[in-house]
């Protein structure tokens, strides 16, 4: 079989899609589908495999009648995990980079929502339950690098991302592009609450990453100001409040 990057089996599938109802209204009467090829990288090619994420590719494969849709299914839900994140560990514990298809950095909203449909397995399979904590606490640490930063980089060093270092902003070490979005702070708490819904595991809601979110309660309360700071309460409560165990 011919290799195929990820960007070009999207290209393929994209095009594949646009032409399936012609097909699908010329097909002879008995014809299924489309028939398009397994597209996943080898096995010895993919950045992470999960055990229950494999092992649910085929139970649901085998409830979708159209042979095109299920290999696009095959393809599509363990693309996240074949190709876009590097797990590892920051001071003794689980980190996790995620990657935006082809461009090297991570943004807040973006890895949030590749991560979001592998939820429902973390509680079954440690390994995944252990990168979207990595995730979750690589978030944390963006979160208080900028707060109004969308995209950051692997590593501080790292120059940031070529169409931003002209933006007219305050520029920080580690930040690959500052262009502040609600949705940019919205989605990693999402993350995390998805996350302890589904596990019950509280290890990523550490000091950090209350700093973390009392940082986002800092920067909405900020941006809801219409007459100055004056108008609008910044103090943090004195205690924080503590996130039970499930």
């Amino acid at each position: 079989m011919v290799e195929m990057n990820r960007r070009t089996w999207l290209q393929g599938a994209a095009a594949t899609l646009t032409l399936a109802p012609q097909a699908w209204a010329k097909a002879p009467t008995g014809w299924v589908g489309l028939q398009l090829s397994q597209g996943r990288p080898a096995p010895g090619g993919r950045r992470f495999t999960s055990a229950a994420v494999d092992a649910l590719i085929p139970r649901i494969q085998r409830r979708i009648a159209d042979p095109a849709l299920a290999a696009i299914f095959e393809n599509c839900f363990p693309n996240t995990l074949d190709t876009t994140v590097w797990p590892g560990r920051y001071e003794g514990k689980p980190d996790t980079y995620v990657v935006t298809g082809d461009i090297d950095a991570m943004w807040l909203r973006d890895s949030s929502a590749q991560l979001w449909p592998h939820l429902r397995l973390a509680r079954e399979d440690e390994t995944l339950r252990e990168l979207v904590e990595g995730a979750i606490r690589r978030q944390a640490r963006m979160i208080l690098l900028d707060p109004y930063a969308n995209a950051f980089l692997r590593h501080e060093s790292d120059p940031p991302l070529s169409w931003a270092t002209n933006d007219k902003t305050e520029h920080h070490a580690g930040v690959g592009e500052r262009k502040w979005e609600v949705d940019s702070l919205c989605y990693p708490i999402r993350l995390a609450h998805g996350y302890w819904q589904q596990t019950g595991d509280s290890k990523p809601f550490d000091a950090q990453w209350k700093e973390a979110a009392w940082s986002i309660v800092r920067t909405f309360r900020a941006q809801q100001r219409k007459q100055g700071l004056d108008r609008i309460r910044l103090s943090e409560p004195r205690q924080l409040p503590q996130i039970p165990a499930r």
